[in-house]
């Protein structure tokens, strides 16, 4: 696996909680009339403009950012 690549688990949890935030009224970081905030959040993630941070522990090694 590589190291900057995101699981499917850690997206689904990344869009998950950018999605709570949208709907809690957090500001949407794209250009977009409406939409549902699992939409927005997912069209965020492609856009690599979520300001969210994996740490991962890798065996070895120290908490790898991603």
């Amino acid at each position: 696996m590589s190291e900057t690549k995101l699981t499917r688990y850690e997206r689904a949890r990344i869009i998950g909680a950018r999605a709570l935030q949208i709907s809690l009224g957090a500001p949407v970081l794209i250009d977009i009339e409406r939409g549902e905030p699992i939409d927005i959040a997912l069209m965020e993630l492609e856009n690599e403009v979520i300001p969210i941070t994996v740490k991962r522990g890798v065996k070895g090694k120290q908490l790898i950012k991603v």
